[in-house]
């Protein structure tokens, strides 16, 4: 056996039934008990990262316009590092798909987090150095970070049954709440200890963000073995040999697989959107009402609590109810969140607080259905591969949502981009009823 092939290579055997396999691998394959221990194993290890992946990702995305709208000194160009950080996520994450195709989950997460920490201590160094060249092309590097924190939620599904696909989600989501919520709370804390070391106080949170980006990319590194997409793959083609005419199966099967991939991408590319905009622009909108840091740190950790915490029942609700009917629950949860951040008195922290939190909650009900009928729809083969190019659509218009909504604001209003978010989250209803109705006509 060539040693230039790929893990992924040596072992998709369907062509050559009598290619030998490790042992450790045909463990994994004739024993459901041993599946079903990675599969929690990989889940725990998955909690561990996405814990620290959480409190890098807040950190940036708390701050990041506040920095930008700082050294530029206005707020036209205060979306720019959301679309950076989400145009370097895009990047990412079509490499660390394709990195994962090949080479296993524990490489291609564990690099983008690595990466992603690089991009952070590049922030550090161009607020202290004033350099907003290097701040835009550090953010671009942060947003790595970002992919692997959202991929990570892939790697939980990959040793799960289909009833148990929208719940391996949310418990690698919710996981996520306990750095997301923590991150943006220590806004003022880190600034304050920013300043005290003789570094600007808004690139303080990016302190926290390099140390938990590289120490989430360290834990999947060093526990995430055996790998779950490798063992997954393996006993897929396991089962295919068994299987009768599995190519007739397999092409019966393929107009699904591709509107599932549609919908699905549909579903979180508009839901991304509409909470980026609206979200990106709030620290802005706030400060300008005199509120500070620690009035928008709390504001965005609701909001970021509400993006992750309600996952584990938003997981039961998808694999319970079904994953259109959660999609159509998005739209109008983000529709209430547009019509209230834009109805939202300016020295109301309360009503902020609730708009906020929709926003985020409506993000919650769309990612995850999104994510689900994403791993329906494509096989161990594919998945890794699949799931980064979604991802790419899915940064790219958090991209374009974060770089408008500075421009909408200076334009028009904070009020006329909510309203303006809300409207769009309804696309979603149509999006849903033309897949109902495709799967019928295919039935």
């Amino acid at each position: 056996m060539k040693k230039g092939l790929s893990f992924r290579k040596r072992f998709r055997v369907a062509h050559n039934p009598v290619d030998s396999k490790p042992d450790w691998l045909k463990s994994y394959i004739d024993s459901p008990e041993k599946q079903e221990k990675l599969y929690r194993r990989t889940l725990l290890i998955v909690v561990m990262s996405q814990i620290f992946g959480g409190a890098g990702l807040a950190a940036g995305i708390t701050v990041g316009a506040l920095l930008a709208q700082d050294m530029l000194g206005t707020d036209s160009y205060a979306g720019i590092p959301a679309a950076l950080l989400t145009l370097g996520s895009a990047g990412a994450a079509l490499l660390i798909g394709r990195v994962s195709q090949r080479f296993g989950r524990r490489i291609g997460l564990a690099g983008g987090f690595l990466t992603g920490g690089i991009g952070a201590i590049g922030v550090i160094v161009s607020a202290i150095t004033s350099n907003i060249f290097l701040l835009f092309a550090s953010l671009l590097v942060y947003g790595a970070g970002s992919a692997s924190n959202l991929q990570a939620r892939y790697a939980g599904t990959d040793l799960a049954k289909p009833t148990q696909r929208a719940t391996s989600i949310s418990i690698a989501m919710v996981s996520t709440t306990f750095g997301a919520v923590a991150g943006p709370n220590l806004v003022d804390v880190m600034g304050r200890f920013a300043t005290s070391i003789g570094v600007p106080s808004l690139a303080g949170p990016f302190i926290l963000g390099a140390t938990a980006f590289i120490l989430a990319g360290l834990v999947l590194l060093a526990f995430l073995r055996p790998d779950p997409l490798m063992v997954a793959e393996a006993i897929a083609v396991d089962q295919q040999m068994h299987r009768s005419n599995p190519l007739e199966k397999q092409s019966s099967n393929l107009a699904i697989n591709k509107r599932g991939i549609v919908v699905a991408a549909t579903i979180m590319v508009l839901t991304q959107i509409v909470m980026t905009s609206i979200m990106t622009m709030t620290p802005v909108y706030m400060k300008h009402h005199g509120h500070g840091l620690r009035e928008v740190g709390m504001v965005i950790g609701f909001h970021i609590g509400a993006m992750y915490l309600p996952s584990l029942v938003t997981g039961i609700l998808v694999d319970k109810i079904g994953r259109t009917t959660m999609a159509i629950a998005s739209g109008a949860t983000l529709l209430a969140a547009g019509i209230l951040a834009g109805s939202a008195p300016a020295d109301s922290m309360l009503v902020l607080i609730i708009a906020l939190v929709l926003l985020g909650l409506g993000w919650n009900f769309g990612l995850i259905s999104g994510t689900a009928l994403i791993v329906d729809s494509t096989s161990p083969s594919n998945r890794a591969k699949t799931q980064g190019t979604v991802d790419v659509l899915i940064a790219l218009a958090g991209a374009s949502g974060g770089a408008l909504s500075g421009m909408v604001v200076a334009q028009t209003s904070y009020a006329g981009l909510s309203f303006a978010g809300g409207i769009l989250s309804l696309l979603l209803i149509p999006v849903v009823i033309w897949s109902r109705s495709n799967q019928r006509m295919t039935e």
